[in-house]
């Protein structure tokens, strides 16, 4: 029950890494030698390309992602263990005003590594995904929190933002 514990564990800190952008954590979430297959069209084959890909395409003020897991399913063999978990998740992009949201089903292989449990292979297969423009919703508007770790740049370009939408209430 401890090894699940940590799996628990291992899984919320990498989507809480990865939505509140600290590269640092959510890397050391993932064997060197991780695996990614999210949906048809996005697969890595080790971590530095995966990670570099979600730094790149996630890691501005442009993208805001939001992800929550649940119903685990862990099955630990020594040290090796495999995961299901049910996904819901919604990304929003306001400057393309754009927002996605859906659920899947995350497949995930685990090793226990001297570090602790890392992740060794993760990705999953969608139940649906329903997109929305935001130019259908006028009266949408989005800050971020100092939860988000953004470069100091973009954190205060959203932020001068947030305060121009704020001035014009």
């Amino acid at each position: 029950m401890a090894d699940a514990a940590e799996i628990r564990a291992l899984k919320y800190r990498y989507l809480r890494t990865l939505d509140t952008k600290q590269w640092d954590e959510f890397t050391a979430t993932l064997t060197e030698d991780v695996t990614g297959e999210y949906g048809a069209s996005l697969s890595f084959s080790d971590r530095d390309t995966l990670v570099t890909f979600m730094r790149t395409s996630l890691g501005t003020a442009d993208i805001i992602t939001e992800h929550h897991v649940g119903h685990p399913e862990i099955e630990v063999t020594g040290d090796t263990a495999t995961g299901r978990w049910y996904l819901q998740d919604r990304v929003i992009a306001p400057g393309a005003q754009f927002m996605l949201f859906g659920a899947a089903i995350y497949a995930d292989t685990y090793r226990r590594t001297p570090e602790g449990w890392r992740i060794s292979s993760t990705g999953y297969e969608r139940t649906y995904e329903a997109t929305l423009s935001l130019a259908d919703v006028p009266s949408f508007a989005l800050s971020t929190g100092p939860a988000i770790h953004l470069p100091e740049t973009a954190a205060d370009a959203t932020s001068a933002t947030a305060s121009a939408v704020a001035d014009q209430e």
